[in-house]
């Protein structure tokens, strides 16, 4: 429940007062989009003396847990002279009375402002992998399972599958890249999960980039030269992410060189990834960049429309069973969802995730309107003003029609399909009225504008071709 903006408080004046305190920091430090899609709905409930911070669903207690939790603390602690100690809870948790259950990441579900870092759970002795994982900073939740192949990434998940299995016969080193947000982090982060479960006694090394950059800049100044080299020489496997950050940093470079011939010429795998293949990065020294070339370089293309729903669909099922709900959504919110946001998996998720911390289980109820309104803040951050004549423009130059056509009375199909994509795309991205477009194609009918939507909607799902040519339509358009 919102109540200006602010988590209703449901407790005693001296609570309320101080959870006011913190939302008015925590909307300043997060912005309104975030705050108010993982904030906006939790609740202070106050039961004797204990004060419960009560989130909307699982998903939305999981986020604060790990995002906001310690600096919720902090402005706990400086604002509450009665130093209460403050618990969080999903509301399911809450009105079940149950104990706290283990998230995903290893932090507790329902963690205490006392305990700040990462708990362990030591009930059992974890797996050798899992416990290799945590070392390495391996993310559980990327792995090929929850990992959705489709035409623009499948040939790299084929080879990181045959990678991680240790097959006879592989390249080395392996470069996946593309643009940021398609999966490469993911794909390096199921590709040693695998490996640690297939051959648990080699020695498998996962970093960043970054992380090499800054570890070896650190051995350099304590001396360590000798010790750096020895533990990323002696791996089985070394994965490193981002390498593109290694770019314009020609000691690193040196380094990372050597790394890599040490390795393959000892047998050892490596695989990298990088936002653009090696040939593209002009900072990069040109043996390196040899050396990258010379394995295999795996290019993992936008996900296309198609695709994008799948990923939605393997999402939302995810964020159903963590939050005990039935995985149902209306297609036209999936849809619209698979149609905006088209940048990056990270930014699709990162919609599905506010609509599921915004109404839990509703979210099958959750019409198009509805969700559009949750979503605006995140809209209005990123979209490109797109007029109706910059699309005619596009769609003409794409089908290599004259602007003229596209509002001519011309039926052909190669003139009438291009029209309608055309409509659609005005509908979508425009804020211009179905009689308001209908104006600017000739002076059409509203009646002729809706018909045009509704028959590419369907043959989106129908013609692999309408489907691609709209998904580059629109990449086009939002630039």
């Amino acid at each position: 429940m919102m109540r200006g903006g602010v988590a209703e408080a449901m407790t005693s004046a001296p609570a309320k007062a101080v959870w006011s305190k913190t939302c008015i920091a925590l909307r300043r430090e997060l912005g309104e989009a975030t705050f108010g899609s993982w904030l906006g709905q939790a609740a202070l409930r106050e039961t004797g003396d204990e004060v419960c911070l009560v989130a909307a669903t699982g998903v939305a207690r999981d986020w604060i847990a790990r995002h906001a939790w310690r600096r919720i603390g902090e402005l706990w602690a400086q604002n509450d002279p009665l130093g209460r100690r403050l618990d969080l809870k999903s509301r399911l948790e809450f009105d079940s009375g149950s104990e706290a259950a283990v998230a995903p990441s290893g932090v507790t579900a329902a963690p205490t402002l006392e305990i700040l870092d990462v708990i362990e759970i030591e009930a059992e002795p974890a797996p050798a992998a899992a416990r290799q994982g945590r070392l390495l900073g391996l993310q559980d939740r990327f792995s090929f399972e929850t990992f959705v192949p489709g035409p623009s990434n499948e040939f790299a998940f084929a080879v990181a599958r045959r990678v991680a299995a240790w097959s006879d016969g592989h390249f080395n080193p392996v470069v996946f890249h593309g643009p940021y947000g398609f999966g490469k982090t993911h794909l390096l982060n199921a590709l040693a999960w695998e490996a640690m479960r297939h051959e648990p006694t080699k020695r498998v090394v996962y970093l960043t980039a970054e992380k090499f950059t800054s570890t070896f800049v650190k051995a350099l100044q304590d001396k360590q030269t000798a010790a750096f080299k020895d533990e990323l020489r002696n791996a089985d496997l070394l994965l490193i992410d981002d390498v593109h950050f290694v770019a314009g940093k020609p000691t690193t470079q040196e380094e990372l060189f050597h790394t890599l011939l040490a390795l393959v010429e000892d047998g050892r795998r490596v695989v990298m990834t990088s936002d653009r293949s090696p040939t593209e990065i002009s900072e990069m020294e040109p043996r390196l960049r040899s050396h990258l070339q010379a394995g295999l370089v795996c290019g993992i293309e936008p996900a296309d429309r198609q695709l994008r729903l799948g990923i939605l669909d393997r999402k939302l099922q995810t964020l159903a069973h963590q939050g005990h709900f039935f995985p149902s959504a209306k297609p036209e919110v999936m849809q619209f969802l698979a149609d905006r946001f088209t940048d990056s998996v990270r930014e699709l998720e990162g919609a599905l995730n506010t609509l599921v911390a915004r109404v839990g289980a509703d979210v099958a109820r959750l019409t198009l309107d509805e969700a559009q309104t949750i979503l605006r803040p995140h809209l209005s951050c990123t979209e490109r003003k797109v007029t109706v004549d910059q699309i005619q423009k596009a769609v003409a130059e794409h089908y290599s029609l004259t602007q003229a056509d596209l509002i001519s009375e011309r039926r052909a199909r190669a003139v009438a399909r291009p029209r309608q994509v055309a409509m659609w795309l005005a509908k979508q991205i425009t804020t211009r009225s179905l009689p308001d477009i209908g104006r600017r194609f000739g002076g059409r009918d509203h009646t002729t504008v809706l018909h045009a939507v509704r028959r590419i909607e369907a043959l989106k799902a129908e013609d692999p071709v309408i489907a691609r040519d709209v998904d580059v339509l629109l990449r086009k358009l939002r630039g």
